[in-house]
């Protein structure tokens, strides 16, 4: 007899299967925002998850102010919603907004960031994004 190999298949990773709770989705974007506070697109893609772990996003859209197809549309990897959607969107979803002084980097943090941020000069076509990243490694080495 012929041992039957199976296969196995794997789910796609969805952080909204994992957030069950207010503390969950505190935890969660808080991660967020201090691992990309400077990536709006990856708050918004986060918010969404969020709103997927409740599960009713034309209700949401609703509460938001926004279509249902707005309210996707925002918070997708390609969305760039306003501020103003991102605090609708918080809002209507029970969050509040806050803001605190920013922890003081240590050198190593500093030197990791530096680190990135030549690699990603390196890789970027762009001249804009380019030149931001030229400002921001200028910043960093000299403190301007």
């Amino acid at each position: 007899m012929a041992n039957k190999q199976t296969k196995t298949t794997w789910k796609q990773f969805d952080a909204a299967d994992y957030i069950k709770s207010e503390k969950d989705i505190a935890l969660y974007l808080d991660a967020v925002m201090e691992e990309a506070a400077d990536n709006p697109a990856l708050l918004a893609h986060a918010l969404g998850d969020v709103a997927r772990a409740r599960r009713n996003m034309s209700q949401l859209a609703r509460d938001a102010g926004v279509t249902r197809e707005g309210l996707y549309k925002a918070l997708s990897r390609e969305g760039n919603p306003s501020f103003a959607t991102v605090a609708r969107i918080a809002k209507a979803l029970g969050l509040e907004l806050h803001f605190r002084p920013l922890k003081k980097a240590t050198k190593e943090q500093e030197k990791r960031r530096l680190f990135e941020l030549s690699e990603r000069l390196a890789t970027s076509g762009k001249r804009s994004e380019q030149a931001r990243i030229k400002s921001e490694l200028a910043r960093i080495t000299f403190g301007r």
